[in-house]
């Protein structure tokens, strides 16, 4: 007996929630990238052409990173336990 194709586009709602779920994957690797940056920046010791930043800066902006990645898990946190999106169409179909 032929099954009926799962429809091509998914409804908004569980589009935006996936993507969201994207988001809170990805967040920590972009702190990880943004949290390595300083030391990108100042090269080894000694090298020519290596910019001279000094300590306090590169604490700065590892503490300002720090501090955008807490609100932005902050953001993506009530949205993905919202209890009422959580089910899914596409799963709860699929359930034999």
């Amino acid at each position: 007996m032929p099954r009926s194709r799962a429809p091509l586009f998914l409804a908004r709602a569980v589009y935006r929630r996936r993507r969201l779920r994207d988001a809170a994957r990805l967040l920590p690797l972009v702190g990880v990238v943004l949290m390595v940056l300083p030391a990108l920046w100042s090269g080894p010791p000694g090298q020519e052409g290596a910019t001279q930043s000094g300590a306090g800066s590169d604490a700065v902006f590892i503490f300002a990173v720090w501090f955008l990645l807490i609100g932005g898990a902050a953001l993506l946190a009530p949205a993905l336990a919202d209890p009422e999106r959580t089910a899914d169409p596409d799963q709860a179909e699929s359930g034999d």
